[in-house]
C-alpha cells in the first residue's frame, strides 16, 4: 500500500528528504511536490497521507490530523529563511498594507501575531507572488519564506530585513514550530504499519543527517545558489526536534492566534501510534 507523502523543495528539508532516500527503502513511498500552502491542501483534501506541513494546518483541522513525534522544522532565534523585508522600520508600518508570499500560512500568521502582539500594529495584508524589488514598490513591506527569503537576505538589496524567528524567541523565550510532520487519521488507520516504519525511520533520517551535513551540501542542488558552508551553516541554525519545549512554543502560538481569531480554536497535540 502506497504512502503518499509531501515534499517541501526547500532547502530546510533537504537534509532529512536526503537522508531518507539515501539510507532507507523508499519504494513504497510516493513523494509529491509543492511548497507548504499546496501541500496543506493536498493533506487536507487527502490526496497526500502525511507531509512536513504548515503547524497552523494543524490547528486549521487538527480533528483530521495527527503528529509524528520527535520530528518539526523550527527555529530556537533566527531561522534565516522567514524574513520581514521592509523600506521602513518595523515600528513605523502601522496601519500599513503587507505584501505576503503566496507559498507560506504558517508564517503568514507568525507575521500577524508579531506585528499585533509584540508591536502593538494594526495592518491589512495581500498575497502576492511579486518578487522582492517588485513587491516593494507597492508595499511598504513583503514576507517571504523559504529559498525565496534565504536569496532575498543574501541579495543585500538595502531593504530592513527582520527574521520571525529572531522576533518569536525575543517576544516569547521559545522555540518556533514552522512545521509539524502531520498525518491523516484515516491514513494512520488505514496504513498504520507503513507509517510506523515511515516514522522510525524519519528519526533515524534525521540523527543521521546531522552527522552529514557537509556531504548532503555537496551533492544537493542548492549549493549552485547559496554556497555549501553557507548551507551547512542554515542547516545547523535549524532544529528539526520536537521536544517539550517545542510543544509548548506551539501551544503559545496556537493560544495567540486563536485569541485574534485566525484559528477556530486551541488545539489538542495528538501523535500518531
Amino acid at each position: 500500500m502506497t504512502i503518499n507523502i509531501g515534499h517541501i523543495k526547500y532547502a530546510n528539508c533537504t537534509p532529512i528528504f536526503t537522508a531518507l532516500a539515501s539510507h532507507f527503502d523508499c519504494s513504497g513511498y510516493r513523494f509529491v511536490d509543492g511548497v507548504p500552502a499546496q501541500l496543506n491542501a493536498m493533506l487536507r483534501s487527502g490526496a497526500i497521507d502525511l507531509s512536513p506541513s504548515s503547524s497552523i494546518e494543524y490547528a486549521m483541522a487538527h480533528e483530521q490530523y495527527c503528529l509524528l513525534p520527535e520530528l518539526s522544522i523550527s527555529a530556537i532565534g533566527a531561522v534565516k529563511s522567514v524574513f520581514l523585508f521592509s523600506r521602513v522600520p518595523v515600528e513605523e508600518l502601522d496601519g500599513c498594507s503587507i505584501a505576503l508570499s503566496a507559498e507560506s500560512d504558517t508564517s503568514v500568521n507568525l507575521l500577524k501575531v508579531l506585528l499585533s502582539r509584540k508591536y502593538g500594529l494594526q495592518n491589512s495584508f495581500e498575497r502576492t507572488s511579486l518578487p522582492l524589488a517588485e513587491a516593494l514598490k507597492l508595499y511598504p513591506g513583503l514576507l517571504l519564506i523559504g529559498d525565496s527569503a534565504l536569496k532575498g537576505a543574501a541579495s543585500g538589496a538595502g531593504f530592513h530585513c527582520y527574521d520571525l524567528g529572531e522576533l518569536w524567541h525575543a517576544f516569547t523565550g521559545l522555540p518556533f514550530v514552522f512545521a509539524l510532520w502531520i498525518v491523516r487519521r484515516d491514513a494512520a488507520k488505514a496504513k498504520h504499519a507503513g507509517l510506523a516504519v515511515l516514522a522510525r525511520d524519519l528519526i533515524a533520517a534525521k540523527k543521521l543527517a546531522y552527522g552529514s551535513y557537509p556531504e548532503i551540501a555537496a551533492g544537493c542542488p542548492e549549493r549552485e545558489w547559496i554556497g555549501e558552508a553557507e548551507l551547512v551553516d542554515y542547516w545547523n541554525t535549524i532544529s528539526y526536534e520536537l521536544t517539550e519545549a517545542h510543544l509548548e512554543g506551539a501551544r503559545c502560538f496556537f493560544r495567540h492566534a486563536f485569541e485574534m481569531g485566525l484559528i477556530p480554536t486551541v488545539p489538542e497535540l495528538r501523535f500518531f501510534g
